[in-house]
């Protein structure tokens, strides 16, 4: 039993390490991914190819505030982590629009990516949006974000398969615009096995470039 809270621990720690030290080639991994299916998912909506454009920059760069982290837990204790945890997840899409406007980018694509973790029901961040009053850019960023982290390795958990996946957002289908989702189940299972299969391949080259073992 005791082993058992031992694993469970580690595992814990290990999924805050990820947190707060956030591995550049995964992330550059998890951003392409989203990107791609945010255009995939636009393309279904009928957005026009400016508006698709935009919404693929939006999608590479909706977790940019994470670059962000170490600046505030730098200096901070060990076992003040989980507070910093806490306090970085509400701040990181906030963060995240912040660089970019401080960049010069389209503000438009800004607001995208602050509100790309407000849920449908109210109960999301920064703003606590709800419904219509989510841009429906970040309730497509929403989607495709959940769907590439749910079927991707992390340290303390492996790969969700895709019907698996596709079926833990269908038990948190509140939090989704429906028209968005139900769009998104027709793209993910029209797409070919082997465009599912990319990801691995992407982080395996982005992690060469970056001089990094990727396994």
């Amino acid at each position: 039993m005791q082993n058992g809270t031992q694993t469970d621990r580690r595992a814990a720690d290990a999924g805050r390490l990820v947190l707060i030290q956030p591995d550049l080639a995964i992330e550059l991994t998890h951003g392409i991914c989203v990107s791609n299916l945010c255009v995939r998912l636009g393309e279904e909506l009928g957005l026009h190819e400016d508006h698709l454009y935009r919404l693929a920059q939006a999608g590479m760069m909706h977790d940019i505030g994470k670059l962000r982290l170490k600046e505030y837990v730098r200096g901070r204790e060990q076992e003040s982590l989980t507070i910093e945890e806490i306090r970085y997840v509400r701040l990181h899409a906030d963060l995240g629009a912040d660089i970019l406007l401080s960049q010069g980018w389209d503000p438009d694509i800004a607001v995208w990516v602050r509100h790309h973790h407000e849920n449908m029901d109210g109960s999301g961040y920064p703003r606590r949006l709800k419904g219509e009053e989510i841009p429906l850019e970040s309730r497509i960023i929403r989607v495709c974000d959940v769907f590439a982290a749910l079927t991707t390795d992390r340290v303390y958990r492996g790969a969700f398969d895709m019907n698996t996946a596709i079926d833990m957002m269908i038990d948190d289908s509140r939090y989704y615009d429906i028209h968005v989702f139900l769009a998104f189940q027709k793209v993910i299972h029209d797409l070919e096995p082997e465009e599912l299969k990319t990801r691995a391949e992407t982080l395996a080259a982005i992690s060469s470039i970056l001089g990094k073992d990727s396994t």
